[in-house]
């Protein structure tokens, strides 16, 4: 345990002594004892070195063999095989046993359901045998699975199945090769018996290539769209990247005990069902997209991550960061380029900004860590595709492909760097990005401040830009980075302005590169209204006093939809601002009428998307409010997301109604205008059920809920119930737990709901039902859905001032610390931010945490997280 909570630093990078260039492995399987043996081609690049340090957990160790002859000339050690005089180069055999029924930490080799299957990124191979488990060891792998043939009919590994047979003793087996080097933490097998939809792809260069998706015994009929969203991310990535893929098969699985959301393993992605099953009846809207998204991401990792991998895991966002990136545009290039934008920006705002102002704050290339897995994080992903997207936007695409194409050149094939990848850019481009480099470095969320002054005189136009980023738990100093600032500037028509000074025109990116800048705007006839952090064109919180009139001229008339959103919720955030001082002062909250009428006026707008509607008028969820507060009042925020919602429901209860009846739709399609049209459809209902008129809001809930065809109209209908907590909600809740309770991933919508409803008896509701006959602990996917729920999604009744919400998780925490402990990490984040809360509830967090310190067993996921949190 002790090893496990040494910090290691990215400056200590040293390359490995040794390394293995083959690797022949050979799996006996069986749930309780299976035997591997490894057979590495290992030669020694450190000439000053004869020792060799192989990496281990959990082997009951066998035999170790070098060119053929027992060695005796080792030692097992803190999770180490270390061997000792050793020739310059030589064959190791290594033979241990290990028992996936018993791993219930689901990384390595363990069972999920009736299948056995792997997970060993970052570390988990080590889980499996002794091996030199670190991303810069690159070796080709040769795979041989045996088993019994009835309860494993098939037997996957990666690259091209080359060779199989059936033993005497009901046992088969069958051999695997994948000619491309790779790290350890992309080796992947899955043995079980499924349902398996086959379908091909030819790809721009006619190679025919076999597409395998594999899923349990009758799922099949909720793999399609999973398959046509594979075969779409193949062609995209053809067309737009210029990326072919490179093996005969490509296999997806689907299991339904995962911590993650998928694995890019080389030709065999390993799925969380969640990303893989979908059907009308059982998937929502948003699943069907989610599932498009990830499994494009898994698939464009073939190239940024597998052909190309990490040096070291410090360089996490390598792969991360670009691939996040390359599954937006993906997602933006299928469908709705500003819905998809908003989307991740939601994220950014509601989270990633939170974790900036955490404990455990790190830049997008950490430079130390306890734990790798904790630093799967919105920081390292969804901010690392920012800072790609800065590149994007500073190079163009022409320029940014051309980089990628160097990138590839240079680097296939090897381990590289965050710098190799900007190198390379630079070096495409001739954009000098030297200084663009401190966003790898630099943790933190700038405070970009604009100001402005008109003269109209001269007709000029002046912004005064300065930036600033606060201080993080993890560094103190902070210095100027190179930000890109999109804007646009309206006059009093609407129309846009043209950029220009002294006669040129000027670009609509304003590159933001020292702490202060002004810029000059000539012949400009009025004072404008500014556009400004379009797209939002860098992670950074903006700080410009617009007026109410200015937002709703730009809801009203801003040229991108992006930033007709933005006006939105900036207007909402003001109020949310001004309401929560009046809640803690004792005064009334108010929201004007000229504020409903903005929201109306998009509502009843003829030439505007549904879907952007749809987004307008939904709330920032209670977790983005909170990111306008240095301390966070979960009461107050509640109490004005609550007041707030229901002034508009009451101030445009009509329209609501109106544009609801309006809205008819026949047969579900996922098809994204239809999507649109439901999303908007199902906004209305939740402000009809938040409004005055209960007995209407109950009939048209419950009418929804019992006449839906689809999960989306379903689902819509409970939720409006849950949140606005109607009379109809426990019959409806009952009776989608007696349709649904056999099925895993449609109860966890349902568990959702559950541990996010806005009642008083929340925690009791919560506690009750970790005994439910749908309920388990050892399915990450169900403890996220009901705890996380609760605790990351129900801000005022888990931050409740009697502690009982820290106490549940507490418990839980204990639990999941020896069960699962990636698990029990991701949930504690909300814990471990109490600088974020007044001081009674940071003194109840605090002792919650100390109570945790205190486990004489804590995980080093744990320890790492909870020794930051009080440190701060």
């Amino acid at each position: 345990m002790t090893q496990l909570r040494q910090a290691k630093y990215r400056q200590d990078y040293q390359a490995p002594d040794y390394t293995i260039s083959e690797i022949d492995l050979d799996f006996n399987l069986d749930p309780a004892k299976t035997v591997v043996t490894a057979v590495s081609q290992v030669k020694r690049l450190n000439v000053n070195s004869s020792t060799l340090e192989l990496h281990g957990e959990d082997l009951q160790l066998i035999s170790v063999e070098v060119n053929g002859h027992a060695w005796a000339d080792y030692q097992e050690q803190d999770s180490k095989l270390v061997l000792s005089s050793l020739p310059e180069s030589f064959t190791l055999r290594i033979v241990n046993e290990i028992s996936p029924e018993k791993n219930t930490a689901l990384e390595g080799l363990y069972v999920s359901g009736d299948a056995l299957c792997t997970q060993c990124e970052a570390e988990g191979f080590r889980h499996i045998t002794y091996y030199l488990d670190r991303p810069d060891v690159l070796a080709r792998y040769t795979t041989t699975i045996t088993a019994d043939r009835q309860r494993y009919p098939y037997l996957l590994s990666n690259g091209n199945r080359i060779a199989d047979g059936i033993l005497e003793d009901g046992r088969h087996w069958v051999k695997w090769q994948d000619p491309f080097p790779k790290p350890s933490y992309l080796f992947a097998l899955v043995a079980g018996d499924f349902d398996v939809l086959r379908d091909t792809f030819v790809t721009r260069t006619g190679r025919e290539v076999a597409l395998e998706l594999f899923v349990d015994k009758g799922n099949l009929d909720r793999a399609p769209w999973a398959m046509q969203s594979l075969k779409n991310a193949m062609k995209w990535d053809e067309e737009r990247f210029g990326l072919e893929y490179d093996l005969d098969i490509y296999m997806i699985v689907a299991v339904d005990f995962f911590n993650m959301g998928a694995m890019e393993n080389k030709g065999l992605n390993v799925f969380n069902s969640k990303y893989v099953l979908a059907k009308s009846e059982t998937a929502t809207d948003k699943d069907y997209l989610n599932i498009e998204s990830v499994i494009g991401h898994e698939y464009f990792h073939n190239w940024t991550g597998n052909r190309i991998t990490c040096r070291d895991w410090f360089q996490l966002s390598l792969k991360e960061g670009l691939t996040v990136f390359r599954d937006q545009e993906f997602s933006s290039d299928l469908g709705s380029r500003s819905v998809n934008r908003i989307n991740n920006v939601k994220v950014m705002r509601a989270a990633q900004f939170a974790e900036d102002a955490s404990p455990m704050a790190h830049p997008i290339r950490p430079e130390k860590v306890i734990e790798m897995n904790n630093f799967y994080t919105l920081t390292v992903y969804e901010k690392g595709s920012e800072v790609i997207r800065m590149i994007h936007t500073l190079l163009g695409e022409e320029m940014f492909q051309a980089g990628i194409q160097l990138y590839v050149h240079r680097h296939d094939g090897s381990a590289a760097t965050c710098d190799d990848f900007v190198q390379a850019m630079e070096d495409a481009s001739n954009v000098d990005l030297s200084l663009f480099r401190r966003w790898y470095s630099q943790s933190g969320t700038p405070i970009l401040t604009v100001r402005d002054e008109y003269f109209p005189e001269k007709q000029q136009y002046v912004l005064h830009v300065s930036q600033m980023t606060p201080p993080t738990a993890d560094q103190s100093e902070k210095h100027p980075l190179h930000i890109p600032l999109d804007i646009e500037l309206y006059g009093e028509d609407g129309e846009v302005i043209p950029l220009q000074h002294l006669g040129s025109p000027v670009n609509s990116v304003l590159n933001i590169t020292q702490e202060s800048q002004s810029f000059t705007f000539d012949v400009v006839t009025s004072r404008p209204v500014p556009s400004l952090l379009r797209e939002f064109s860098a992670p950074v919180k903006l700080d410009y006093p617009y007026s109410d009139e200015q937002l709703a001229f730009l809801m009203q008339y801003a040229s991108n939809e992006f930033s007709r959103w933005d006006a939105a919720q900036q207007l909402i955030s003001n109020y949310v601002k001004i309401n929560v001082e009046h809640y803690q002062a004792g005064k009334t909250l108010i929201l004007p009428e000229h504020v409903i009428d903005a929201f109306r006026a998009v509502l009843l707008s003829d030439n505007i998307d549904p879907a952007l509607a749809a987004l307008i008028l939904t709330l920032p969820s209670e977790n983005e409010m909170a990111e306008s507060f240095q301390i966070i009042d979960p009461d107050a925020i509640h109490a004005v997301a609550d007041f707030i919602a229901h002034q508009l429901a009451v101030g445009m209860a009509d329209e609501f109604l109106a544009v609801y009846q309006s809205i008819q739709i026949d047969g579900y399609r996922v098809d994204h205008q239809d999507i649109a049209k439901r999303a908007l459809r199902n906004v209305c209902l939740q402000y009809i059920a938040a409004g005055d008129d209960q007995p209407l809001a109950d009939k048209l809930v419950s009418k929804q809920f019992y006449s839906a065809d689809n999960m989306t109209d379903s689902l819509a209908a409970l939720t409006a119930a849950s949140e606005s907590q109607l009379p109809c909600l426990a019959e409806l809740m009952a009776e989608f737990d007696e349709r649904w309770h056999h099925d895993g991933l449609v109860m966890d919508k349902w568990f959702t709901l559950q541990g996010s409803r806005p009642a008083a008896d929340v925690l009791e509701t919560v506690r009750s039902l970790l005994n439910h006959r749908s309920f388990t602990m050892s399915n990450p996917n169900r403890v996220r859905s009901l705890v996380g729920a609760f605790t990351s999604g129900n801000p005022a009744a888990f931050h409740a001032l009697d502690g009982s919400g820290y106490q549940f998780l507490y418990e839980i925490l204990v639990d999941l610390n020896t069960r699962n402990p990636q698990v029990a990490s991701r949930l504690i984040e909300p814990l471990i931010r109490l600088k974020r809360f007044d001081e009674k509830r940071q003194n109840l967090m605090r002792n919650t945490l100390e109570q945790l310190k205190g486990l004489d067993n804590l995980s080093g996921d744990l320890f790492e997280k909870v020794t930051k949190a009080l440190e701060s």
